[in-house]
């Protein structure tokens, strides 16, 4: 029986894939193992649909929060995929021979419990280490190394990995935890390869890590009784559409390169037996995105680059020019010497943003089925882009439509969109309205990443269905509240969400946490969350009868507490007066919310002097707002607060509340500001800069053009020009 030959590679090399496809042309094994999980073999085969498209990965995960992960990506140039597809091209059987995926998540489980191997793995000359040790003794990266070292190598790479992986086996101390999990993975997998000499195969073909060829080679396979007191968890796996973003290392994947989208161009290169063409290729896909980005470069440009590239190959001692050598080119040369010019072309052209495609039919979980028919039963495919995509829905019935799936259509996304948000799946982002007074339109970023993936599968143990997760995750939400605003934003993104059952379940927490509750600012907040459901209710076909009774028991407690709650403190003013501005809000959307008790409540707040005078202030602002207020009664309330006598805190702190509403019925009021002149010229030097404290405070968020128009007031009563005014005010605020 022949000896099994152990091909070692770097996983997505293309170097190491073209030598595979050679290597296993001349031996043509009898069965082609891999390093992978032995209990995902049967998503190999949706590698080899022609409806694939690459990069995916195989995903496992366990059933159990907290949700430990497992990745396997590939991108066409993967050595293992590579193996994969010759194997299925030449009918010859093909398996993973790791550790099962259930045993590799139990081994990650104790990692991450374990703080001391963690502690032990910055010390020693680990695996990392080692590679950071190579960079520095070079000068270059260690992908650059790689590249220029094995990705050029022809003839011998399996030979000069195999001796690499012996030489960084002999140079690394992993910590003991590490080390024995590299021990039980290569004795797993030589009983596997042991397993398939006792079947009869006698041409073996591995391909695995090149640092476990020599472990392979010597070390003893795992026994029976080894293998049973394995540590395992409950998982299952998936096969899902990947992208070069998260293959690249800046998305932290480790095993990753710097530049996938250029070693593609580097592997297809190879494939057509001419390496040269990498060059060419890299700098003119590079000159059409600098053209794209509205950069002026010429094609005498490109070829000094290339010029450029090969000359410093040379000085490197490199057979062709590597990524390095081609990037310091471009940056001489189409950059102008600055990096910066061309850094948005080299994301582009190193990096790239494909995303991989997987076919009908392949496996998957319920919950991620139910999520792609629904992309497609509401025409959002061509959003699954890694490229963001704006979406404007318009919520209101189509009437020049026939059927109802077509005339409610943005709604149903919205539906669709609001739970995926529920259950924190990235796909979609909720924008600012553009519109303040329709309720009617909803605009949403849309992005596909490969975490949208991840956190599709996580949803997975919340329900079947992407209905039935949010369901689960609001009912869980709803169970955890402490107090009623947030029981209440439960109750919103179940309304949201188009889920009428969640929503009864929220707000029967909203009715028992209310008994307990009595601060302004709780209640308020959920006041807003039943009243948006309200307003829009109809639109959303939802019916607003059972909020009604409790919006209006909690506008009662509101005006029945606003008045206590403005005996505050600075710090808690803030606080109080978004409560007022809330409830005021409220109640002008709301006929059937007594107007007449907000007002008494609101005109006591103003009238009393022992409250919070920033809140008694913002109460009068919002009576102005409401036409309640006439000029003389503002002149006496503005003349009674800003006198002489009155503490310059307490004064300022009354103008500061005032100022934070309605501003422009403020300013047009030119005896308001005869009276805070005087109020400030009767001022002594430092009850004036204490009162200068808080006015800068109160003018801090006014705009340009309102302090252009404050200026103007003052420049009249002081008999001189704005711009002067606007002078000595900013003069006087900055040397105070």
């Amino acid at each position: 029986m022949a000896t099994p030959v152990f091909f070692g590679v770097r996983h997505l090399s293309p170097g190491a894939a073209y030598s595979v496809i050679k290597e296993l042309d001349k031996l043509h094994p009898d069965i082609v193992l891999i390093e992978g999980p032995s209990d995902l073999n049967d998503e190999m085969k949706w590698f080899c649909h022609p409806e694939t498209k690459l990069p995916a990965a195989i995903l496992a995960y366990t059933q159990e929060t907290p949700i430990h992960t497992l990745l396997y990506p590939f991108a066409e140039y993967s050595p293992e995929y590579q193996a994969i597809l010759w194997a299925h091209q030449h009918n010859i059987p093909c398996r993973f021979m790791d550790l099962p995926s259930n045993v590799f998540l139990a081994i990650n489980e104790k990692t991450s419990e374990n703080t001391e191997d963690k502690n032990n793995d910055e010390q020693g000359d680990t695996t990392e280490l080692v590679y950071k040790k190579l960079e520095d003794l070079l000068g270059e990266s260690h992908d650059t190394f790689w590249e220029r070292n094995f990705e050029q190598s022809e003839e011998n790479y399996m030979e000069a990995a195999k001796e690499f992986g012996k030489q960084l086996r002999e140079t690394a101390t992993d910590s003991p935890y590490r080390t024995a999990e590299n021990s039980v993975r290569e004795a797993y997998m030589k009983r596997v390869i042991m397993q398939a000499e006792k079947e009869g195969f006698e041409k073996i073909f591995c391909v695995c890590g090149a640092f476990h060829v020599e472990g392979l080679q010597n070390n003893e396979p795992m026994s029976n009784t080894d293998e049973n007191n394995l540590p395992k968890v409950s998982a299952k796996a998936t096969l899902m559409p990947y992208s070069y973003y998260r293959l690249s290392q800046l998305s932290g994947y480790g095993a990753g390169n710097d530049a996938p989208a250029y070693f593609e161009i580097l592997w297809e290169s190879m494939c057509q037996k001419n390496i040269e063409q990498t060059t060419y290729r890299y700098l003119t896909e590079l000159a059409v995105n600098q053209r794209k980005q509205g950069h002026i470069t010429s094609s005498a440009e490109v070829i000094e680059a290339a010029r450029l590239a090969q000359t410093l190959a040379k000085m490197r001692n490199s057979k062709y020019p590597v990524l390095q050598d081609l990037r310091d080119a471009a940056i001489t040369c189409m950059g102008h010497g600055t990096f910066s010019e061309i850094s948005v072309s080299t994301a582009s052209v190193e990096i790239g943003t494909k995303i991989g495609a997987l076919p009908e039919g392949v496996s998957r979980t319920s919950i991620q089925d139910d999520f792609y028919r629904q992309l497609k039963e509401l025409n959002l495919e061509k959003y699954r882009s890694v490229e963001a995509q704006q979406l404007d829905l318009d919520l209101r019935e189509n009437l020049r439509v026939k059927s109802e799936k077509s005339a409610f259509m943005d709604l149903n996304r919205s539906f669709f969109l609001h739970r995926l948000r529920v259950l924190n799946v990235g796909f979609g982002t909720l924008l600012k309205s553009k519109q303040t007074q329709a309720n009617w339109g909803e605009y949403w970023s849309l992005r596909w990443i490969p975490e949208t993936e991840i956190e599709i599968v996580e949803a997975a143990l919340l329900g079947e269905t992407v209905e039935s997760a949010a369901s689960f995750s609001l009912k869980e939400r709803a169970d955890k509240s402490t107090d009623i605003s947030q029981a209440a934003e439960v109750f919103e993104d179940a309304f949201l969400c188009g889920m009428p059952q969640a929503a009864k379940y929220a707000l029967s927490a909203i009715q028992t946490l209310s008994v307990d509750t009595a601060a302004i600012v709780e209640i308020s907040k959920t006041a807003e969350h039943l009243s948006t459901v309200i307003r829009y209710g109809d639109l959303r076909k939802f019916p607003p009868e059972p909020i009604i009774s409790l919006l209006s028991q909690l506008f009662l407690r509101a005006c029945l507490t606003l008045e206590e709650a403005c005996n505050c403190d600075d710090e808690a003013s803030k606080q109080v007066m978004e409560s007022i501005d809330r409830i005021n809000k409220i109640q002008l959307n709301h006929e059937f919310l007594e107007e007449n008790r907000l007002i008494d409540v609101l005109t006591s707040v103003s009238d009393r002097d022992d409250l919070n005078t920033k809140c008694s202030g913002f109460a009068m602002a919002t009576l102005i707002e409401r036409g309640l207020v006439e000029e003389s009664l503002l002149a006496v309330e503005v003349s009674r607060r800003l006198s002489k006598g009155v503490p310059a805190d307490l004064a300022a702190g009354w103008f500061e509340g005032l100022a934070k509403k309605n501003r422009y019925s403020l300013i047009i009021r030119l005896s308001l500001w005869k009276q805070l002149d005087s109020y400030l010229q009767n001022l002594d030097d430092e009850e004036f800069k204490r009162a200068l404290v808080f006015l800068r405070r109160a003018f801090a968020d006014f705009s340009s053009n309102e302090k252009s128009n404050i200026s103007e007031n003052l420049g009249e009563i002081w008999g001189v020009e704005p711009e002067q005014a606007a002078d000595i005010l900013m003069r006087s605020i900055t040397e105070a």
